[in-house]
């Protein structure tokens, strides 16, 4: 069956390739490194760069299919309409859309959790019942304000939370140098743990760091050259995030002890100074917290946009699609994701909320290595990036085994709310139909 994508686009192509490479890392950057690498020092031990380096691998699969379907359907806009597109039913599309929204809104959760702990111990001692709400509350009011804003804002927090990084990754080679720390911990796992459990174990914590590459998948319509460039700013974003985050985990083992590290909620501010480099606690501690506001800031906008969209087409309650008179923010969409991301602050840690985010994302990933090989058989007029069959029947194999690792706990956080999604579901078919 042959399809035409080579209509104009409806939007205007405005995304250069350096623009495309810099939003795809920025989404993939920064905050999940900076709250989780105390989490991950308890699985891995020493050895925590392993499982880094075997996330990258497995989000290199699935970002295969994403390269392949966002490239031969250019204005599909996301992981939704390629489930439509394979599968032909409304249900599993909007599902694989629901479970993005939940990933969104959990996701902003968990980073307001980690945004309120000892980095921000450092300037004040408040509650973290307290500042993680009010820190959702402040990003859905920028939020609110405008995109515009909200774009700009994201711009230079990504260039700090970037910095943070490698300053910690010069600050421990000048340590390293200098003869501190300790090598051999890098090959350490905990006592009574197999390499192959351990890295394997931490893997599903470093996937939560990768996650991000997906939302590109929402602005095809609008990069330039879009089959030769998506694949090169995917691929290169995430060598690059993979590269960092591998040496951030070698350095955090070399100068700390894990059994130190571990449960953190400011690790990578313990690591700078354990260097004894100098640098100001409240320094490293406000690059720190940019850092974590970013990736909440840009997963709230992509959640309350995800929502509107969602109701603007029938599948959510029809208030979503409300929108401030002058801002032309979806006002109502902010309000509701926002309110759903400070009831999880309340219900789940940050260990479980990282680990249900995956949860939802790898249900997606699935779907999308599945449509993948379902769409071989759909040709289209232009050229675009093929996948090596073999990439999606791995990509899928990684998302099984990353899901064999979620405890019973994620299982039933996760299935209540694709339950709640089902529900939403049901009762606006019905409003529809009546």
């Amino acid at each position: 069956m042959a399809t035409d994508t080579a209509a104009p686009a409806r939007l205007r192509r405005g995304i250069t390739p350096p623009l495309l490479f810099l939003f795809i890392l920025g989404d993939v950057l920064g905050a999940g490194i900076y709250a989780l690498v105390g989490v991950l020092a308890e699985e891995p031990g020493g050895a925590m760069w392993a499982p880094l380096l075997l996330a990258l691998a497995m989000a290199m699969l699935t970002a295969a299919s994403y390269a392949e379907l966002v490239t031969k359907y250019p204005r599909a806009g996301g992981a939704a309409v390629f489930a439509q597109r394979a599968f032909r039913r409304p249900l599993v599309s909007y599902l694989v859309g629901f479970s993005m929204l939940a990933a969104g809104v959990t996701s902003a959760a968990g980073l307001s959790i980690a945004f309120a702990g000892d980095y921000l111990a450092t300037f004040v001692d408040v509650p973290a019942v307290v500042a993680a709400p009010v820190f959702l509350v402040l990003l859905a009011l920028l939020n609110a304000r405008g995109i515009k804003e909200s774009v700009r804002s994201n711009v230079v927090m990504t260039l700090v939370e970037v910095s943070g990084l490698v300053l910690v990754v010069v600050v421990v080679a000048v340590a390293v140098g200098g003869g501190q720390g300790d090598a051999g911990r890098i090959l350490q796992t905990p006592p009574g743990v197999s390499a192959g459990a351990a890295v394997l174990g931490g893997a599903l914590i470093a996937f939560y760091s990768f996650v991000g590459f997906e939302v590109s998948a929402n602005v095809a319509e609008e990069v330039q050259d879009v089959s030769r460039v998506y694949p090169r700013a995917l691929f290169g974003a995430l060598l690059v995030a993979g590269v960092v985050y591998a040496l951030v985990g070698l350095g955090s083992a070399v100068v700390m002890e894990p059994g130190e590290l571990a449960g953190s909620s400011s690790p990578l501010l313990d690591v700078v100074e354990a260097t004894g480099a100098g640098v100001p606690a409240w320094a490293f501690s406000a690059i720190a917290l940019v850092a974590v506001a970013n990736g909440a800031l840009l997963t709230m906008i992509m959640a309350s946009r995800l929502a509107y969209g969602m109701a603007d087409e029938g599948l959510l309650p029809a208030p979503l699609t409300r929108v401030l008179p002058h801002r032309r923010t979806p006002w109502v969409a902010i309000a509701v994701t926002t309110a759903l991301a400070v009831a999880l602050t309340l219900v789940g840690d940050l260990a479980v909320l990282a680990e249900t985010v995956v949860m939802l994302l790898l249900l997606v990933f699935i779907s999308t290595n599945l449509a993948v090989l379902v769409l071989r058989r759909d040709r289209v007029e232009h050229e675009h990036f093929r996948a090596p069959v073999v990439l999606p029947v791995l990509a899928l194999v990684s998302c099984a085994v990353l899901l064999t690792q979620q405890s019973a706990r994620v299982w039933a956080f996760a299935g209540v709310l694709l339950a709640v999604g089902v529900v939403t579901h049901l009762v606006v078919r019905r409003r529809v139909r009546a």
